[in-house]
C-alpha cells in the first residue's frame, strides 16, 4: 500500500513552468533568437533540474563562455527575484487543492523540488501549504538523493512511496531510489517523456485523476 507521495513543485503543484520560462527569457534577454529557443527548450525538457545546472549548460553549450561563481550567483539572484512573487500567485495545477486537503491525513506528503531549498520553503509558506507536508526540500540535492533520504528518515519501504513529477529528473530520481513514478503530462503542454528511454507506467493530465492512479498502483 502506498503510504507516502513525493511531489515535484513546478508543473505538479503549481502551473509555474511557463513562468519559469519567462524568467529564463528575462535573465538571458538580448541573446539571439536561436539561442533563446535553445534555452527555453532546455528548461522545458529538464524542468526538474536546478536553475544553476541549467546556467552551466547554457554557458558551456550555447554561449561558449566560462561561468564563474560570482556570475552564477548573480544570475540565480536575478532569476529568484523575478520568480518569487509570481511563484506565490501562479495558479495551482487542476485538482491540487482538493487532493491535498482531502488526503494529507491519509498519506505522508513531501516536496522534492529543483528550486533552491530556501526559496521553495519560502514559496510553500507564502502559499500557506506548510501544514500539509511532512517535509519540503529543494536543490542542490538531486531528486534521487532527496527520495532516498525520505525513505531512510521516515522508515519507508520502496513500494510504499510514489513520486509525482513532470520532468526527466523526477523520473530518474524515482528510478534511482527504486520508487514508482507517476508522470504529469498536460494534454496541451510540452511532453518531455517522448523518448524510448522513458518507461512510464502511470500518467495523469492533472491531479484530478491522481486518486485513480494510486488505486491502480495499490491493486
Amino acid at each position: 500500500m502506498i503510504k507516502a507521495i513525493i511531489f515535484d513543485f513546478d508543473g505538479v503543484i503549481a502551473e509555474s513552468m511557463n513562468m519559469k520560462a519567462d524568467a529564463f527569457a528575462h535573465v538571458f534577454r538580448g541573446q539571439p533568437e536561436d539561442i533563446m529557443q535553445k534555452i527555453i527548450t532546455l528548461h522545458l525538457n529538464q524542468g526538474g533540474l536546478s536553475r544553476y545546472e541549467k546556467f552551466r549548460i547554457i554557458y558551456r553549450d550555447y554561449l561558449n563562455k566560462s561561468l564563474d561563481k560570482h556570475e552564477e550567483e548573480r544570475l540565480g539572484q536575478e532569476f529568484g527575484d523575478f520568480c518569487f512573487e509570481k511563484s506565490i500567485k501562479v495558479p495551482y495545477v487542476n485538482g491540487v487543492e482538493d487532493f491535498i486537503k482531502n488526503n494529507y491525513q491519509n498519506y505522508m506528503f513531501f516536496i522534492a523540488s529543483g528550486t533552491p531549498h530556501k526559496e521553495i520553503n519560502k514559496v510553500i509558506d507564502g502559499r500557506e501549504l506548510r501544514k500539509f507536508f511532512r517535509g519540503v526540500w529543494g536543490s542542490p540535492r538531486s531528486k534521487g538523493e532527496l527520495t532516498k533520504m525520505i525513505l531512510k528518515e521516515y522508515n519507508l519501504k520502496k513500494d510504499e512511496v510514489v513520486f509525482v513529477g513532470d520532468a526527466p529528473t523526477d523520473y530518474q530520481g524515482a528510478k534511482e531510489a527504486g520508487v514508482k513514478f507517476i508522470a504529469r503530462i498536460p494534454p496541451k503542454g510540452h511532453n518531455p517523456f517522448q523518448s524510448d528511454e522513458f518507461k512510464i507506467d502511470y500518467k495523469i493530465e492533472d491531479l484530478t485523476t491522481l486518486n485513480e492512479r494510486l488505486k491502480e498502483i495499490d491493486s
